[in-house]
């Protein structure tokens, strides 16, 4: 498992991994020939001790899913995960309270493995939606870290900040100039997703040269580790093509 700390650092820690990990086309590369679906999260925990779950913005999973997750990582493995889209993209956080109860609770069954819930927003979500963003993040439970996403550009402001402050919900980052911006949390959350017109994704190998970038990312999330902040950063595969070569990078790179 890589990461750039260790314990008893005066820095804090990064944990850097995918966006996902059930992807065949890993198979030769991450992931030994002749691994069974079944095993490729047990041999991404070798590389890595973070992901973030996308599938549960598509259903929720059962209880019994997220406790063979948990049984199948090693101990201070963490899974940030996405809340699902009938709450964030079909009732914007209107009357939805079930499906957030059901959500936290069957993601509580990492117990101490559970990262940050993520929130991510469609572009349709603007300022207008601040309110009920306001009062939606004071009626979620304590205990779990919260993360905000949003795809419409004229959000990104003092304003936004101010509600997630109120929360100590981080401002997901995924433009280096927002690391300005982060909300007052203990931690930050990066999130390299790229751009699927020009990247398949599923090809298993790298297809665009990020290397500048994630070294420019580098330089300024030192910063961050240097005053004891923890961040979690996923790559997506739209981004070089191949995550986990973006993950590992980044990871060296942060050394």
């Amino acid at each position: 498992m890589a990461t750039p700390q260790g314990e008893g650092s005066r820095t804090g820690k990064a944990h850097i991994g995918t966006m996902g990990w059930s992807y065949g086309f890993w198979i030769g590369s991450l992931y030994p020939e002749g691994t069974r679906p079944e095993k490729f999260l047990d041999e991404y925990a070798k590389h890595f001790d973070s992901v973030e779950l996308d599938s549960t913005f598509y259903r929720i999973p059962s209880a019994k899913t997220v406790k063979i997750w948990e049984g199948e990582t090693p101990e201070g493995f963490l899974f940030s995960a996405k809340f699902p889209r009938i709450v964030t993209h079909v009732k914007m956080l209107r009357d939805c309270q079930g499906e957030v109860e059901t959500f936290i609770s069957r993601m509580a069954n990492l117990h101490d493995k559970l990262g940050p819930l993520l929130l991510q927003f469609p572009s349709t979500f603007g300022s207008k939606n601040l309110p009920v963003l306001r009062e939606f993040l004071q009626t979620l439970p304590k205990g779990y870290r919260y993360a905000v996403e949003v795809r419409n550009k004229g959000m990104v402001g003092q304003e936004l900040i101010s509600v997630l402050k109120e929360r100590d919900a981080a401002l997901v980052l995924v433009d280096e100039r927002l690391l300005e911006e982060k909300a007052a949390a203990d931690f930050v959350y990066v999130r390299w997703e790229g751009d699927r017109r020009e990247v398949n994704g599923t090809l298993g190998r790298t297809e665009v040269d990020r290397t500048k970038d994630i070294e420019g990312w580098a330089a300024r999330l030192k910063k961050l580790l240097d005053h004891r902040i923890e961040i979690f950063g996923y790559f997506s595969k739209y981004y070089s093509g191949y995550p986990p070569g973006d993950a590992e990078r980044m990871l060296k790179s942060l050394l």
